[in-house]
């Protein structure tokens, strides 16, 4: 799935780790992701946080999309810092599920949380490409 998906790989996102309702995207900010006050726009770090959910929640096999998801903004991203979005499964029901996502800043300090994301996965009746 991720080897097709456009929209995370133009923006530089890697995809380090996915199977078993787990998945690491990483992502670093560019200029053209920084909005009016100088930080990353949140809409950018949402993306990030969203295709490790993906990438998670499709490590079962069956093609599975978000049914929904929020997201708490902890503290802001700038300008070349290094994020880790790192997605792990809560619980699958029937055809859903409940995912975490944590993204965090990862420079020589350590890490830092950035955002909290949750989504709600639903597995369609398609078979996977």
């Amino acid at each position: 799935m991720f080897a097709v998906d456009e929209a995370s790989r133009a923006l530089g996102i890697e995809l380090t780790e996915a199977g078993h309702g787990r998945a690491v995207a990483t992502m670093r900010v560019t200029p053209t992701m920084v909005n009016g006050h100088d930080i990353a726009h949140g809409g950018y770090v949402f993306l990030l946080a969203d295709t490790a959910f993906a990438c998670a929640c499709n490590s079962h096999g069956p093609v599975t999309v978000a049914a929904g998801a929020e997201i708490s903004f902890v503290t802001s991203a700038r300008l070349g810092d290094r994020l880790v979005a790192t997605a792990e499964e809560r619980t699958r029901f029937g055809r859903n599920g409940i995912y975490d996502v944590t993204v965090h800043r990862v420079d020589e300090q350590g890490r830092t949380v950035i955002a909290e994301f949750r989504g709600r996965s639903r597995v369609i009746d398609r078979e996977s490409s």
